[in-house]
């Protein structure tokens, strides 16, 4: 199905982004990874074109804040191979504080980031896509884009501000032969955690128990894969406890609520959060 195929990842040089970028490659498709970090992203093309036993991916940083180098970036991207088949948007941070200790320049990080970002980037390749006739667009979203997580504020507004942003855009795109997926993994084993900011906006430094305990990120990546190939437009990927929240919520949401805020004490306790 992806043999050949353009497949452009952001969020490449690590976690869910570089396991997904080695599942494309192990399935024949031309791997475009971007990413902020050059000599991070030229390890996961090593890797990938290893796979492959080819020069099937392309390294192309980019800053996904900086929206004047997106049309640029996408160019590039284009002449590469002469078309994008799929764009998958992953890049993103999260945040380890409470409401009161978060300074809004915090939260506009995050948004500039994981929302205006992933929208900027998706404007820009979402003609490419119609002018070929074709394409496939996704998002790494999160089980907090669907439920409240303590001392995740900024990152559950974000990811829930990305389902309703790229469920609505399938609803648009439909009937142009584009399609929409969106991804919603749980806890992953993968550096968000230590990579996440503090209220101040400084490294929070530390990766949290729920992290740690969470699934493989190559097993995850799989799953993934396995969602595309079945044309799923949600994937829902993890294997702990919290992928019940989903349909906690939907059928007992004020269960969820009480026990998301027994959630909060567990985690001041074991995070030294606050």
């Amino acid at each position: 199905m992806f043999k050949n195929r353009v497949v452009w990842i952001t969020g490449a040089s690590s976690g869910i982004g570089e396991a997904l970028s080695l599942e494309f490659a192990a399935q024949g498709a031309c791997v475009i990874l971007s990413s902020r970090g050059e000599a991070a992203l030229e390890a996961t093309k090593a890797k990938c074109d290893a796979i492959s036993g080819n020069d099937s991916s392309l390294a192309l940083s980019m800053d996904i804040t900086d929206e004047a180098s997106l049309a640029s970036k996408v160019e590039a991207a284009r002449a590469w191979r002469g078309r994008i088949d799929m764009l998958i948007n992953n890049a993103g941070i999260t945040q380890r504080s409470s409401c009161l200790n978060t300074d809004v320049s915090t939260y506009r990080t995050i948004f500039d980031v994981d929302v205006f970002g992933q929208i900027a980037l998706t404007k820009a390749v979402l003609p490419v896509m119609i002018e070929q006739g074709s394409g496939h667009l996704a998002v790494t979203s999160s089980v907090s884009g669907k439920i409240g997580v303590p001392f995740r504020t900024g990152y559950c507004a974000a990811k829930h501000a990305m389902m309703g942003f790229f469920d609505a855009l399938r609803t648009e795109v439909d009937h142009q032969n584009i399609k929409v997926t969106t991804i919603v993994p749980g806890y992953i084993r993968t550096p968000i955690a230590a990579s996440a900011l503090a209220g101040d906006g400084s490294a929070y430094g530390k990766q949290d128990a729920e992290t740690r305990g969470g699934m493989d990120v190559n097993e995850c990546a799989k799953a993934i894969m396995k969602g595309f190939l079945g044309r799923k437009p949600e994937i829902n990927v993890g294997k702990g406890t919290e992928m019940h929240a989903l349909w906690i919520k939907r059928y007992f949401p004020k269960l969820l609520m009480k026990l998301a805020a027994k959630q909060y004490s567990k985690m001041v306790k074991n995070n030294d959060l606050s």
